[in-house]
């Protein structure tokens, strides 16, 4: 005996359901595709205020503002150098203050009102 009901009343629910829960997996991706965005700028903005205290710390007083701020954003792609803003600084202790701000999906387009900091310091080498 043959059941006619059963086998036509589920038909195509895989379909549907894949279909309802598409929207929530896309989400689901961009989220976390934003998330990594953020990190990166974190390791972005970290590396470069290191950059800028390595060079700050060789760079003789009056040019060390220049040099550090060169050697910060020298790394940086042009889309990340763009929201860029370096703060350098310091007599014995350099420091360097690095600013990123968060871009929305893909970098050069819209940013968020949220900035990244990165801040890195060292002793000023002593030239005789």
């Amino acid at each position: 005996m043959r059941r006619r009901g059963r086998s036509r009343g589920d038909r195509g629910q895989v379909a549907i359901e894949f279909l309802g829960m598409t929207p929530l997996i896309v989400l689901t991706l961009v989220l976390m595709w934003q998330c990594v965005l953020v990190g990166y700028a974190f390791t972005l903005a970290g590396n470069a205020a290191d950059e800028g205290v390595r060079a700050g710390t060789a760079a003789p007083r009056g040019a060390r503002p220049g040099v550090c701020s060169d050697a910060a954003l020298k790394n940086l792609s042009g889309a990340w150098r763009d929201g860029a803003e370096v703060d350098c600084g310091g007599t014995g202790f350099v420091t360097a203050d690095v600013s990123l701000k968060v871009p929305v999906l893909f970098p050069g387009s819209i940013d968020f009102p949220v900035t990244v900091h990165g801040h890195a310091g060292a002793v000023e080498e002593v030239k005789d």
